[in-house]
């Protein structure tokens, strides 16, 4: 089997993964568009400057991982609850930084003429204003959190985060991958991708 990065060969050809090219699935793909990918929810961003990120915090199965994110968790359900539509968060990473949490806000059909875009600006102000609670630390009397918002928008220190590309990525290429927001849509990229700023020529790869 000739095929690279999870493809599979048919007999005749490889067939590749999403988001993977070439005819032995050799490359990443040079654009992949996730504006459709974040559906009914908004990827936030939130640092905690009071926490210093460990180790185990990288992995889910730890009991130090999953402690944070039931306090997480409990955290912006007290802020989020008065949101319109509004039904969770999902973890999906701890990186450094303190501790950032990139994280999806979870959020039912918009009612009326409600727009994704309105709510998504509510939930940053109702994040960035809340009282910060104070038993959101075990090894400090207040929480530290600073969110953005990481959609159409939003600022750019938020947006800019690698971390929103890793999940739509293929895993071997997901280090070179950003987002980069074009009119109404939310792109991952490389250097590699043409006609964005500062790309270069990379030829087949």
């Amino acid at each position: 089997d000739p095929c690279q990065n999870g493809g599979h060969w048919t007999g005749i050809s490889c067939a590749c993964p999403r988001n993977v090219e070439g005819t032995l699935c050799q490359f990443g793909a040079s654009t992949i568009n996730i504006t459709a990918e974040l559906g009914l929810s908004v990827m936030m961003l939130a640092r905690v400057t009071n926490r210093n990120f460990s180790e185990d915090m990288g992995d889910t199965s730890s009991t130090t991982y999953r402690s944070f994110v039931d306090e997480f968790s409990r955290t912006m359900d007290r802020i989020y609850h008065n949101i319109s539509g509004y039904r969770g968060t999902q973890v999906l990473t701890l990186t450094r930084g303190s501790v950032v949490v990139n994280y999806k806000v979870l959020l039912h059909q918009p009612a009326g003429d409600t727009s994704f875009d309105h709510r998504a600006r509510e939930l940053l102000a109702a994040a960035n204003t809340a009282a910060q609670p104070r038993n959101c630390s075990h090894s400090a009397g207040r929480c530290r959190v600073t969110h953005c918002w990481s959609g159409l928008g939003s600022p750019d220190w938020c947006f800019s985060s690698p971390e929103l590309c890793r999940k739509y990525t293929p895993a071997n290429f997901s280090r070179y991958y950003y987002p980069y927001r074009i009119q109404s849509s939310l792109l991952c990229v490389t250097n590699c991708t043409l006609n964005i700023p500062g790309s270069i020529s990379c030829n087949s790869g």
